[in-house]
């Protein structure tokens, strides 16, 4: 959230605000559906006009990381998730790609959800971030992947 030096709240950015609307948006969009089909297809459908707005950069990961999720991990269902390209099982999140436009930062993000079962003792990575996806970072999202379901 967006704060000052100061320590007084100021609300949420524009970001975060747009994110919340997106989200809203996607909650409205899957409870107008009809069969789970129906949803699963429009679902992955919202997913890929997503990722297709993207800029380059951020698009060419994103694309990557679907295809990599998609064939790793099929029991994951392709969702948005406060507008951006989540994976899902049984309707929560397990992963998503942020994209690095989204929040204006240096870097796109792969992260889990802590449904991911990607624990490695007290402590493990639930986020990554990404600059390009070459064949050994799309081996990484593979194994992350399926051992996160």
């Amino acid at each position: 959230m967006a704060g000052t030096g100061s320590g007084t709240y100021e609300g949420f950015s524009a970001q975060e605000r747009a994110a919340m609307k997106a989200h809203a948006l996607d909650q409205k969009k899957a409870a107008r559906r009809g069969s789970a089909a129906e949803k699963a297809a429009e679902a992955e459908r919202d997913v890929l006009a997503k990722i297709a707005e993207m800029q380059e950069s951020d698009r060419v990961m994103a694309e990557r990381v679907h295809a990599v999720v998609t064939a790793h991990a099929p029991a994951l269902a392709p969702k948005l998730w406060y507008g951006m390209p989540a994976y899902a099982s049984d309707g929560k999140v397990v992963c998503f790609f942020q994209s690095a436009e989204k929040f204006k930062a240096r870097y796109a993000t792969l992260g889990f959800s802590d449904l991911a079962k990607l624990d490695e003792g007290p402590m493990w990575a639930a986020g990554f971030a990404l600059t390009e996806v070459t064949p050994e970072v799309e081996a990484r999202i593979a194994e992350l992947v399926k051992r996160a379901t």
